[in-house]
């Protein structure tokens, strides 16, 4: 059971830190007036939800209950796919695939 608790902890402290990067993305789309022009915002939006469900899972794993372990893998599924949505929109971003 401390495993679980200690890999919930960096799932829930990464996830929450590159939340945080979603908001400073959309926000920063938002004052620029680009939000329209651009996919950015909504594939930030996914990472987003992603991000906070994972954030959400982890806490729960935390907390120690019976399914502890499922919420700790379903954190783990949600945090991946969050940074491979990050991972592929800054590739597409970089190369000039959406601009």
């Amino acid at each position: 059971m401390k495993d679980n608790r200690d890999k919930s902890s960096h799932i829930l402290n990464a996830s929450s830190n590159l939340l945080g990067l979603c908001f400073v993305v959309l926000t920063s789309l938002k004052l620029l007036n680009i939000a329209h022009k651009t996919v950015i915002d909504e594939l930030t939006t996914v990472a987003t939800i992603l991000f906070m469900t994972s954030c959400i899972l982890s806490f729960l794993s935390i907390r120690g209950n019976r399914n502890s372990g499922k919420f700790e893998a379903i954190a783990d599924f949600f945090f991946l796919g969050g940074l491979g949505l990050l991972f592929v929109t800054t590739l597409l971003f970089s190369f000039n695939f959406i601009t």
